[in-house]
C-alpha cells in the first residue's frame, strides 16, 4: 500500500500529536483548587463517557481523516493509454443566400442547429469550426471542448464576414493551411451550394491535398428569395433573386471520397452523416502514455472516522455492555457496506436497462428503470422509464412517468415536456398535448416540438370542423323530419294536390292531341310538296325537250339559259310561298329528294 499524497502525513500528523498530547496531559480546572479525594467525594457519577475518553476518540477521528487525505491506494501496475481522434472541421456557409427562408427559420439558423447536434454527437472526437463566404476564417481550432466550440458557433451570422459571395476553393485552401502536417483531413461543409456549376478546381485541390469533403445541403430545390435586414429582397438587374439548392456541389463530395446528404426536418440527416464519417474516417493517435493503475482505499479510514465521531459526540453510558457496543459497530459497518453494494448494483442495473432499450426489449428496460426511479426518486430514472413505456405504446404509464420526472436543468425540463406532449397526442388528448408543447417551447425553443405543436393544432381544428358539420347535418335532418311530419298530417291538402294532378294530366292530353294534329298537317303538306316537285320535274323535262328542239332549230344557248333561270326562279318562289303558308317554325327548305344532313354541334362557323 502506498500514499498518493504523503505530504498530509508529514505536515499534519506532528502538529496533531503535539496538540492532543497537551490536551491529554493537562489537568482539570478543578484540580488546581481541590485535591483528588475532595473532588471524588463532591462529584456525582452519571455513568457517562469521561472527558479523557472523548478526547482520545477525537484524536483518533482526526488521525483517520488525515490518513484518508493522504489517499492510500494499492498499486496494480502500469497501463498504456492511447488518445485517438478522427479530427473533423465544420465549415459553415454564412453568405447572404443562407438567409433564405425556404427552411425554418432560415437556412443559417437551421445549419447552426445541425452543426450543434453534430458537435454533441462527436463529443469524444476533436471538432473545429470555420466560417466562409467569399473568404474563409478559422472560428475555433480542433478541440475536445465541445461547449466552447458550440458557444463560438452560435454567435456566427452573415455580418461576421463583410465580403459577399460563396467561394468553396477558399475554404479548402484555408483548411489545408491549418492542417498541413496531417495525412488525411476531413471537412464537413454546411451550405446551399452557392452558384457555381463547375467544381473541377475544388475537386482537383481536394484530391491533391487528401481532403475528404462531406456536404450537408441546407436548402430546397424550390428555393426562396433572400430577405435583407430592412425587410426588402435582394435584387439583380431589377429582378428579385430566387436562391435554390445547387445540387452540383454533390460532385465535390462524391469525387473527393466523401458523402453528400440533403438536410431533413428531423435529426436523421445528422445521424446518417455521423455514421458515414465514422465509417470513412480513420482515428489518428494523438498521444500514448503509460499510467499507473491504483485501487483507492481512502473510504476505509474515512468511514471509521465518521463512526468514531458518532461515539465521541454521543452520551453513551458506561452501563452499556461491550457486546452491545460491538453489535452496534458491526451493524453500522454492515449498513455502510450494503449501501455501497446497492449503489454498485444500481450501476449494473442501469447498464442492463440501457442495453435492453437499445436491443428493443422495452418491457424489460421499463421495469428496470421504473424500479430504479421508485427507489432513488431521480428524475432521469422516471424519464428513461417513460421513454421505454412510450416505445411499448403504453402511453398512459408513459404520461404518469413523465409527470413524475423532475429536473433542475431547463434543457431536460423542455425535453421532458416535449415527450409528454407526444404521449398525450398518441393517447388522443390533443388539448393537453398542446399545453405540454407550449410549456416546452416557453423554456427552450425546439424545431421538432414546434412542428409537432402545429400538427396537433391542425388536428384539433379538423376535429372541430367535423363536429360542426355533424351538428349542421343533424339540424338539417331534424328540420326535414319536422316538415315530413307536417305534410303527412294535412290530408285536405293532399286531396287538392290530387285534383291539381288530374287537371294537369287532362291539359297534357289536350296538348298531345294538338301536337298530333299539327304533325298530320305537316305530313300532308310534305306530300303535296312532293307531288308539286314531281309536276315541276315533269314541266322542266318538257321545257328541256322544247329547248333541245330549239337548239336543233338554231336558237342561241344564251336564250335557253335565260329561260331555264326564269323557270327555276318561279319554282323557288312557289316553294317559298308554300313554305310560308305552312305554320312550320323551320327556315330550311328542301330543293331535292336528298336526305337532310344532321346538325353538328361542333361545326365551325366558317
Amino acid at each position: 500500500m502506498t500514499f498518493l499524497h504523503p505530504e498530509f502525513l508529514y505536515y499534519m500528523l506532528p502538529p496533531l500529536f503535539i496538540l492532543f498530547g497537551l490536551i491529554l496531559t493537562q489537568k482539570d480546572f478543578e484540580a488546581t483548587f481541590f485535591s483528588a479525594e475532595v473532588i471524588e467525594r463532591l462529584s456525582v457519577s452519571a455513568n457517562t463517557m469521561s472527558q479523557r475518553l472523548r478526547n482520545v476518540l477525537f484524536f483518533l477521528v482526526c488521525f483517520l481523516i488525515i490518513l484518508a487525505l493522504a489517499e492510500p491506494v494499492i498499486d496494480e501496475g502500469k497501463v498504456l493509454v492511447k488518445a485517438k481522434s478522427a479530427d473533423v472541421m465544420i465549415a459553415l456557409d454564412i453568405s447572404d443566400s443562407m438567409l433564405a427562408q425556404d427552411l425554418y427559420p432560415n437556412r443559417l439558423e437551421l445549419a447552426k442547429q445541425k452543426a450543434l447536434m453534430f458537435i454533441d454527437e462527436m463529443s469524444e472526437e476533436r471538432v473545429g469550426v470555420m466560417a466562409f463566404a467569399k473568404n474563409s476564417y478559422l472560428v475555433s481550432p480542433l478541440s475536445f471542448d465541445s461547449k466552447a466550440v458550440g458557444f463560438l458557433l452560435k454567435h456566427l451570422d452573415t455580418n461576421s464576414i463583410t465580403q459577399k459571395g460563396t467561394n468553396f476553393l477558399s475554404i479548402l485552401e484555408t483548411f489545408e493551411k491549418s492542417h498541413e502536417n496531417r495525412d488525411e483531413k476531413y471537412l464537413l461543409i454546411l451550405s446551399d451550394g452557392g452558384d457555381e456549376s463547375d467544381f473541377s478546381k475544388e475537386i482537383a485541390f481536394a484530391k491533391k491535398n487528401k481532403i475528404v469533403v462531406f456536404v450537408l445541403a441546407i436548402a430546397t430545390k424550390e428555393g426562396a428569395p433572400v430577405k435583407k435586414e430592412d425587410g426588402s429582397f435582394i435584387e439583380h438587374k431589377g429582378k428579385i433573386i430566387i436562391s435554390k439548392l445547387n445540387e452540383e456541389i454533390a460532385t465535390l463530395a462524391a469525387q473527393s471520397g466523401g458523402v453528400y446528404i440533403e438536410s431533413s426536418l428531423s435529426n436523421t440527416d445528422v445521424k446518417a452523416m455521423l455514421k458515414e464519417i465514422k465509417s470513412i474516417s480513420k482515428a489518428k493517435e494523438l498521444k500514448s502514455e503509460e499510467v499507473n493503475k491504483y485501487e483507492p482505499l481512502f473510504y476505509y479510514p474515512l468511514g471509521a472516522a465518521l463512526i468514531l465521531l458518532l461515539f465521541a459526540t454521543s452520551s453513551l453510558s458506561k452501563r452499556v455492555k461491550p457486546e452491545l457496543a460491538s453489535m452496534l459497530l458491526f451493524s453500522m459497518l454492515v449498513v455502510f457496506s450494503t449501501e455501497t453494494k446497492a449503489s454498485m448494483l444500481d450501476f449494473v442495473e442501469l447498464r442492463d436497462a440501457k442495453e435492453a432499450y437499445e436491443k428493443g426489449e422495452y418491457e424489460r428496460a421499463a421495469e428496470i428503470y421504473e424500479n430504479y426511479a421508485n427507489k432513488s426518486q431521480v428524475g432521469e430514472g422516471y424519464f428513461n422509464a417513460a421513454n421505454a413505456f412510450y416505445k411499448q405504446k403504453n402511453y398512459k404509464k408513459a404520461i404518469e412517468a413523465y409527470e413524475r420526472a423532475l429536473f433542475d436543468r431547463d434543457e431536460m425540463r423542455a425535453k421532458n415536456l416535449s415527450n409528454l406532449g407526444n404521449a398525450y397526442a398518441k393517447s388522443g388528448e390533443l388539448q393537453k398535448a398542446v399545453e405540454a408543447y407550449e410549456s416546452s417551447l416557453e423554456i427552450e425553443a425546439d424545431k421538432e416540438t414546434r412542428e409537432n405543436l402545429e400538427r396537433v393544432k391542425k388536428l384539433l381544428k379538423e376535429q372541430d370542423e367535423q363536429k360542426e358539420d355533424k351538428q349542421d347535418k343533424k339540424n338539417k335532418q331534424d328540420k326535414k323530419d319536422k316538415e315530413d311530419s307536417s305534410e303527412s298530417g294535412d290530408e285536405d291538402s293532399d286531396d287538392e294536390n290530387s285534383q291539381d294532378e288530374s287537371s294537369s294530366k287532362s291539359s297534357q292530353s289536350d296538348k298531345e292531341k294538338k301536337s298530333n294534329e299539327t304533325k298530320a298537317k305537316e305530313e300532308d303538306s310534305d306530300k303535296e310538296e312532293q307531288k308539286k316537285d314531281v309536276n315541276d320535274k315533269q314541266e322542266k323535262k318538257e321545257q328541256l325537250d322544247e329547248l333541245e328542239k330549239d337548239e336543233k332549230n338554231g336558237d342561241s344557248n344564251a336564250s335557253a339559259k335565260e329561260l331555264q333561270e326564269a323557270q327555276m326562279s318561279d319554282a323557288e318562289q312557289r316553294k317559298w310561298l308554300d313554305e310560308l303558308n305552312t305554320q312550320n317554325s323551320s327556315f330550311i327548305y328542301k330543293l331535292s329528294d336528298e336526305k337532310p344532313t344532321k346538325d353538328m354541334s361542333d361545326e365551325k362557323p366558317w
